[in-house]
């Protein structure tokens, strides 16, 4: 019977981690945004900020979003070296990411109120 209750327990952890990164995933460019609006970073400043906050799990997703959001002149990148280091890639909001972030703040606290409200119910 113990067993029956591992296995269980197993299944309901996979499908939470599931629900978790689906979230994240989606979630991830409003959060990039957010940082940036609070001032540049450099590429794994940025990672460990969102890993640290548990928004991410690696890095492997936030470079092709960093580089589509360049793409779409959201954010603007320049190449900076700070006494000595090497020089690292730094990122930037632009007046476009501005508002896109603006649109997706006003979506994610719409629709996350729905969801609060929809779940209160249950």
């Amino acid at each position: 019977m113990q067993d029956l209750f591992v296995a269980v327990d197993a299944v309901e952890r996979e499908g939470e981690e599931r629900i978790t990164t689906s979230l994240r995933k989606g979630l991830l460019e409003l959060c990039v945004l957010a940082l940036l609006a609070r001032r540049d970073h450099y590429g794994l400043e940025l990672a460990d900020d969102l890993v640290a906050r548990g928004l991410t799990a690696s890095e492997g997703s936030l470079y092709p979003l960093l580089a589509r959001l360049r793409d779409a002149g959201a954010v603007e990148t320049r190449w900076e070296s700070r006494d000595g280091s090497r020089p690292r890639r730094y990122y930037a909001i632009t007046p476009t990411g501005r508002t896109q972030l603006a649109a997706s703040t006003r979506v994610w606290r719409q629709t996350s109120a729905q969801v609060d409200e929809l779940l209160e119910e249950s």
